[in-house]
């Protein structure tokens, strides 16, 4: 099992609370919407996403976009 060290998992929410701060907001806004625009229109989603990142959007809000837009996977239980 792995474990994290808590001192670690303390500065890891440090820098994410410090990028999320600096970042600029409205682009990211702007990212994450064109990228539930292109979610469900079924564009291609790669260019989207990599415009996100580099708005620095998190991958957690990059996943709770494309979430709204798909639902969450389930697999499905073949026997």
């Amino acid at each position: 099992i792995h474990r994290v060290d808590p001192a670690l998992e303390e500065v890891q929410v440090a820098d994410l609370k410090r990028v999320k701060a600096e970042r600029d907001q409205e682009k990211v806004g702007r990212a994450l919407s064109k990228l539930s625009d292109g979610a469900q229109a079924a564009d291609n989603l790669i260019p989207l996403i990599c415009t996100a990142v580099e708005a620095y959007a998190t991958v957690g809000e990059i996943s709770n976009t494309l979430r709204k837009s798909f639902g969450k996977f389930r697999p499905v239980a073949t026997l």
